[in-house]
């Protein structure tokens, strides 16, 4: 595995807060709750110190030495289901005692919402960060206009950018984008230069349009281009970062300040032990056993449930990580077909030993997984593309009312 000398290793400041390696987990809706999330700040901050090589489990407790390896964002938070109050909102911006900072993404298309959510934040002590998002492709966001079909109309991003930077005061606000909404309407450089005048901390880009959605390959060139064009703020990548190794590539290949992981670390946690080895400049971390694999799938389960009050129902919503998990693992259709379809830990604990746990980590176990489909057509508005500085008809209405994209 490749990895950066201990002195080369960059920190990504964000506001009052610096986050060593620049490692940012994406936001996903479904996936980035805050069980996900302790998983994998569990394994950035149990690295130890460079070299130290990772290893499973994680440990519970890191040294305080290790703090900040990483920022972990919660899953999409709908502005108006937040001023509503909406009971799964509440839930879903719970933040474990353990993590800092608190970091909150947004989805707004209404500037005065948006700035009420902003402003019950700060007011109520929600949140450390708030990031913006304009990057969603997914047709009941882009429908409403929002995610990776807002930046389009001009006006209404800097609008939203400036309600949301006034109502933020001292914390720090950061948006996520793509490059625009197709080929023939790219957004990304007019977007960058609209957050860097209305006072963003930092920007992150996915190097997609959202007709891609997450289909053929990131355009990392895009990433280069969008540092060039606002160096006054950090510029995050995201896309096609399946291992460190493509982490290091990245910020070597495109001069960007960090990177955002979303696909690369689902049924991969540990891949956070792995980045911030290779960013420190430590030796490669030992891959994992199906055995090991299997003890932190155990563990996933039984922090769902935890934080969702039931065991059954947080099994239940465990059961679309197995895939992800058990990928290149030789594991029988039957077998994966029960394991999917468990409803209680003990359940789950029958089904992980009779797998073969010895079994080494398989050579085709990374690459691509999640959604891979592209060439999408974009859900838009009727008359969306008319005009890029006409924003009649954006308001209110166009909130949606439930969080997690």
């Amino acid at each position: 595995m490749t990895t950066l000398a201990p002195s080369a290793a960059p920190t990504l400041t964000i506001g009052p807060h610096a986050v060593r390696p620049p490692v940012v987990l994406a936001p996903m809706a479904g996936i980035t709750n805050a069980p996900f999330r302790t998983l994998c700040r569990e394994f950035a901050e149990g690295v130890g110190e460079a070299g130290d090589g990772g290893g499973f489990p994680p440990r519970s407790a890191p040294d305080a030495a290790t703090a900040r390896r990483g920022l972990f964002v919660s899953e999409m938070i709908t502005t108006r289901a937040l001023v509503e109050r909406n009971e799964k909102t509440m839930q879903l911006i719970h933040f474990d005692a353990a993590e800092t900072p608190r970091s909150i993404q947004l989805y707004g298309v209404d500037p005065v919402t948006v700035g009420k959510a902003v402003r019950m934040i700060v007011d109520e002590d929600l949140a450390d960060h708030i990031d913006l998002n304009f990057g969603c492709p997914v047709p009941k966001v882009t429908r409403k206009g929002g995610g990776s079909a807002l930046p389009y109309k001009r006006p209404l991003l800097r609008a939203i950018l400036r309600e949301a930077v006034t109502g933020a005061g001292d914390l720090p606000v950061t948006m996520k984008m793509r490059k625009g909404i197709d080929d023939d309407h790219i957004t990304y450089l007019d977007a960058g230069r609209i957050a860097v005048e209305e006072g963003v901390t930092a920007i992150a880009l996915h190097g997609r349009t959202a007709a891609q959605h997450y289909g053929g390959t990131a355009d990392w060139d895009a990433i280069a281009r969008l540092k060039e064009h606002v160096p006054e703020i950090p510029v995050l990548g995201n896309g096609d970062i399946w291992s460190a190794d493509d982490a290091l590539r990245m910020v070597r290949e495109t001069g960007c300040d960090g990177v955002v992981v979303g696909r690369g670390c689902l049924g991969r946690p540990w891949l956070f032990s792995d980045l911030v080895t290779a960013f420190e400049g430590g030796g490669a971390s030992a891959a994992p056993t199906l055995r090991e694999v299997a003890a932190v799938m155990r563990r996933h389960a039984e922090l769902l449930g935890e934080w969702i009050g039931d065991e059954s129902r947080g099994v239940i919503d465990f059961r679309k990580h197995v895939a992800w998990y058990l990928k290149g693992f030789s594991v029988g259709s039957e077998m994966r077909k029960r394991l999917a379809v468990t409803s209680s830990l003990a359940e789950l604990d029958e089904g992980l030993g009779r797998l073969e746990l010895d079994q080494p980590w398989p050579s085709d176990a990374d690459g691509p997984r999640g959604r891979t489909s592209g060439n999408n057509r974009v859900v838009l508005p009727d008359g969306w593309l008319k005009d890029p500085y006409d924003c009649a008809g954006v308001g209110p209405d166009a909130e949606l009312d439930t969080s997690g994209g």
